[in-house]
């Protein structure tokens, strides 16, 4: 798959100045639109098109996934210099489960219907590439401040697309906006609603984002 690919495309070590307001503004903005991980890196792809069928879900799944980023890219450039190279990924990622094993008891006490309708995708943050990928490609050579904008520019793009995606097929498949009934749900399409209609939706969101963004 292309995920572990485009890891590759993701930030260089930033020069010292980026600590300056300026330059975190730029890490926010290139994890939403330059970077965006979905539309742009197509990273993610699982929970892109297993939690998007509606915006809700989306919405919860992308706030999840950007609560584990910010915290495992924080913990990874505080401790970088004190991890040997030789178990660099094994160390960041037990820093990750860690997290996403709190991240699940957060929800399972407070959010249950959330946690219920998320499911597996949750436990599954663990190994989703947009995390590693961050933690090796931009924590690791840069300072927490700076990583901590990473994982929220990263996470709001992640969140911005499921929500997005999610308010698609919801809408055209159902009728309804996050739960909210716009229109009849006899003339909505049932296509959306299932996985078909996820890659079609997720299509033309990419093609409509490149074309306008010019990316």
């Amino acid at each position: 798959m292309s995920d572990t690919n485009n890891t590759s495309k993701v930030s260089a070590p930033l020069p010292s100045r980026e600590g300056s307001g300026v330059g975190l503004l730029k890490i926010l903005w290139n994890g939403i639109l330059k970077e965006n991980p979905t539309f742009v890196l197509l990273l993610g792809m699982c929970p892109t098109l297993g939690t998007t069928s509606s915006a809700i879900n989306g919405m919860s799944m992308g706030l999840a996934t950007m609560a584990v980023l910010i915290f495992s890219n924080f913990i990874i450039a505080c401790i970088k210099n004190l991890i040997p190279d030789q178990v660099r990924i094994p160390s960041y990622i037990v820093v990750i489960a860690s997290l996403v094993t709190a991240l699940q008891m957060f929800m399972q006490a407070y959010t249950p219907e959330v946690y219920k309708t998320l499911g597996l995708f949750i436990p599954l943050i663990v190994v989703n590439c947009i995390i590693l990928g961050r933690a090796e490609a931009f924590a690791a050579k840069n300072g927490p401040v700076e990583s901590i904008f990473d994982g929220l520019g990263i996470g709001l793009g992640f969140t911005i697309a499921l929500t997005l995606l999610g308010g698609i097929r919801e809408l055209l498949g159902t009728g309804k906006l996050f739960g909210t009934t716009l229109y009849s749900e006899n003339y909505g399409m049932l296509l959306f609603v299932l996985a078909p209609g996820a890659f079609i939706a997720l299509g033309y969101l990419i093609a409509i984002v490149k074309k306008t963004a010019k990316i």
